[in-house]
């Protein structure tokens, strides 16, 4: 019983000691068995032990409110306390950790204070000051001694004044903080850089920083942290802070014991860290993977090449796969004959630690300064955002450059014989010589050739305006049509005469037909029909917007015919129809409706989303859909989303963002606010219509047709109210309840219902959406839907309950009733 007792005094005695501790002094040493928490609680110091080496024991920091255990800091890595014997304490010249009175790690500052004070901050650095100087006055901080972690508002780089290197050094293991093989820290030689070290040999640089990022380092979109990165005289550093909207947002970087560079984001949700970005990224990242001069483009097979200018130092060795001798310049250089450059663009720019830089010299004085120095092999700008600033030159080889997809602009200096323009002068002479004849005959070649042409044209022209029976085929013409043509003839015999069994369906331009071409391709044929409102501008439209585009998620236009009155689509056929055929008509192919699982519709959702991206910002023009819905999905025999219809679509400039209209084209339930209303359109308005796309794949009910006993809203106002009141699973469609993420449909949701707001600024981008699908990023909270509280569609038009109502306004649309 006495026994009991003592123990009983012992563990209440330790409990009260445990935790209550806010810093320390000279009177208040930490033990171990006793932590610290920061103000608000966010981290947590003391000693600790991994689940490998239990006997040893560590003075760190560690996150408390999330992810507890994860471990941020330690002091004594490479000196462990084999005991429980340790303890924490301040001097006048700094943080000690003692074992039985031996000093294991000490910050051991230069300057001494009367008061010291150790204490632990809410961002995670530990601090030692005088404890009447606060905190503005800190003599040692470890942010200034990061381990392998990468916290928001610390410094990864060189002081200049004092000598301080800030850098990061990972783990020998995942349970061993001892101090491992890799080091990631700043070159200072030449244009600085970040090197990736694995003991003596350099894995991965990072390329120098060009205005926003670093070369070779993929652009994103990012809303959660801003970086800054300052170069001068006295220092060099790179830094990130969490952005003011994304406050709660937790976000670090981290050296893995294998030497990969992780921004991890913190989910709430999963309570798990999200990888964010991973460096480096592939094989072309490893460095001087294709030797100098050599480039590497992970596209391509075999990985490394030389440029057009260069050719292999070892032929046998680099076909037999190994690219470590480089490439050699075909032709020598010679400065006294005139060299010349050539620009070789996205590409990650080469090793800089043999370099020079300025930071105020523009392009063309940059050029000017290498062009006058022979032993500069290259220069490029050093800020690549808007006009390009800063100069940065390359003396010697070019080493460990890349092909990307965010690169930079290179110029390489050539021999004069390697470039056009030195090829064009060395012709001069020749060409005044034989000017006059060619001159001369060119004149007569070309009116020859403009007649024939003009002859040509007109009696096509002719053909195609007018048919056999006389009728007027509306002036289109065949010279404005690029892409293949196929005769009537060819099409009735792949449709069986247009026949009622090879019909998929119909929609607002015509019906569309099942057919196959003598080479045994499956087509789709949409043939305009007599009494389609649809005409020759939205043929033309549908042709040139989708002629020359490229996208897994589009559906392929294989040609047009256009003979006679005839205006007919040929697309590939997509075996599995209309989106809407499967999730809205569940009578059609029972089979098919139930193996429509979440995943499928997941993915389709995501495929969709990229199809939209690419027609936004990845096409070679701005183009927007303008009639996306369920019905204009396509699915091919994978189950893969094709977006298809754009007889609506529009082209934009590429600084055209919006534009307005008197012609308000589409469908109700899927037009956007300011669209319906105003004729304002632009990407946010198919960013509108995909989320109103997304409620019905989710849902499997259509928005406008949507009934519900309790309400009239139609399905954006249902989903909005049981968001709400955080009723998610009443939206979800029956069929996906026992095959559906619940994480996942939630957060889809979320973004759909952001991508329906009412006003278009607060939409987010298709490229924010893509992010948002394929990460586990935070999400904004939405606001108030537009358009989701009209009547009940069956009151405003009766007999549109089971069709799609298709809009053509020359003015407004007075039938919506938005709020």
């Amino acid at each position: 019983m006495k026994g009991t007792i003592i123990l009983f005094f012992f563990l209440f005695t330790f409990l009260v000691t445990c935790n209550a501790l806010d810093n320390i002094n000279t009177n208040q040493p930490l033990r171990d068995g006793e932590t610290i928490v920061s103000e608000h609680g966010e981290f947590e110091m003391g000693f600790f032990s991994t689940r490998v080496l239990p006997q040893n024991r560590y003075f760190g920091i560690w996150y408390k409110k999330i992810s507890n255990g994860t471990v941020v800091w330690v002091a004594n890595r490479d000196h462990p306390v084999t005991n429980t014997s340790g303890v924490v304490t301040v001097t006048s010249k700094g943080i000690v950790v003692l074992a039985d009175e031996t000093i294991l790690w000490s910050s051991n500052s230069s300057t001494s204070v009367n008061d010291p004070l150790a204490q632990l901050l809410d961002s995670g650095n530990l601090i030692f000051r005088d404890k009447k100087d606060g905190t503005e006055n800190i003599v040692w901080q470890s942010f200034d001694h990061p381990v392998n972690n990468f916290l928001p508002g610390m410094k990864l780089g060189i002081d200049f004044v004092t000598g301080m290197q800030r850098y990061l050094s990972s783990w020998k293991s995942a349970d061993d903080p001892s101090s491992g093989n890799f080091v990631y820290r700043y070159d200072p030689n030449g244009y600085p850089q970040v090197d990736l070290w694995g003991g003596s040999n350099l894995s991965y640089r990072t390329g120098p920083w060009v205005g926003d990022r670093y070369s070779g380092i993929p652009k994103i979109q990012n809303e959660i942290y801003t970086v800054q990165y300052v170069i001068s005289e006295k220092e060099i550093y790179y830094k990130f802070k969490v952005t003011n909207t994304s406050e709660s947002a937790i976000v670090r970087s981290m050296l893995t014991p294998e030497g990969v560079l992780k921004r991890l984001i913190w989910n709430k949700q999963n309570q798990q860290w999200t990888e964010y970005l991973s460096l480096p990224v592939n094989d072309c990242d490893s460095y001087r993977l294709c030797g100098e001069n050599g480039v590497c483009n992970i596209n391509n097979a075999p990985k490394c090449e030389c440029m057009q200018w260069f050719h292999p130092n070892f032929q046998k060795a680099w076909s037999a796969a190994d690219w470590s001798g480089g490439c050699a310049r075909k032709t020598q250089l010679n400065c006294e004959n005139g060299d010349g450059f050539v620009k070789v663009s996205g590409v990650k720019l080469p090793d800089t630690r043999l370099s020079w830089y300025n930071l105020n010299l523009h392009l063309r004085e940059c050029k000017r300064r290498c062009l006058n120095d022979c032993s500069c092999m290259a220069y490029s700008n050093i800020d690549d955002r808007g006009g390009g600033s800063g100069c940065l030159l390359w003396f010697g080889d070019l080493i460990d450059m890349r092909y990307t997809e965010d690169g930079q602009d290179l110029y390489i200096r050539m021999a004069a014989s390697e470039l056009d323009e030195d090829k064009r002068s060395s012709t001069n002479r020749v060409i005044v010589i034989v000017l006059p004849v060619l001159a001369a005959m060119t004149v007569i070649l070309v009116l020859l050739l403009l007649y024939a042409f003009r002859k040509r044209k007109l009696e096509r022209t002719r053909t195609m305006r007018l048919g056999p029976n006389g009728h007027a085929s509306e002036g289109i013409n065949k010279d404005e049509l690029d892409l293949p043509l196929f005769t009537f003839m060819q099409i009735a015999e792949a449709t069986n005469g247009f026949s009622f069994s090879n019909k998929l369906g119909e929609g607002g331009f015509g019906p569309v037909y099942k057919g196959m071409l003598d080479k045994g391709q499956e087509i789709a044929v949409k043939r305009l029909s007599k009494t389609s409102r649809q005409g020759v501008d939205e043929f033309m439209n549908e042709v040139s917007s989708i002629a020359k585009l490229q996208h897994r998620n589009l559906v392929k236009l294989l040609g047009c015919c256009v003979e006679e009155e005839e205006r007919m689509l040929i697309y590939e056929n997509m075996p599995n129809r209309g989106l809407d055929s499967v999730i809205f008509d569940k009578s059609a192919d029972k089979d098919l409706s139930k193996s429509f699982d979440w995943k499928k519709r997941y993915n389709i959702i995501k495929g969709i989303a990229r199809g939209l991206l690419y027609l936004h910002q990845d096409s070679r023009l701005r183009i927007i859909h303008r009639d996306l819905k369920v019905s204009n999905i396509l699915l091919d025999c994978e189950m893969n989303p094709k977006i298809s219809d754009f007889g609506m679509a529009r082209i934009f400039g590429g600084s055209e963002t919006q534009a307005s209209t008197t012609r308000v084209v589409g469908t109700y339930g899927y037009m956007s606010p300011e669209y319906a209303i105003e004729g304002i359109f632009s990407t946010k308005s198919d960013v509108y219509s995909f989320g109103v796309v997304v409620l019905e794949i989710v849902s499997g009910k259509r928005n406008r047709s949507f009934e519900h006993p309790d309400h009239n809203h139609n399905l954006l106002g249902h989903v909005w109210t049981s968001y709400k009141k955080g009723n998610h699973l009443g939206v979800v469609d029956s069929v996906i309840r026992e095959s559906y993420n619940q994480y996942e449909v939630f957060r889809v949701i979320q973004i759909a219902l952001l991508c329906v707001q009412q006003y278009p600024e607060d939409r987010p981008s298709m490229a924010s959406v893509v992010l948002m699908l394929s990460s586990k990023i935070e999400l904004a909270i939405p606001k108030e839907p537009g358009f989701y509280s009209e009547r009940n569609p069956r009151q405003i038009h009766p007999s549109s309950s089971n069709r799609e109502s298709e809009t053509f306004n020359q003015l407004s649309i007075t039938s919506l009733a938005p709020r």
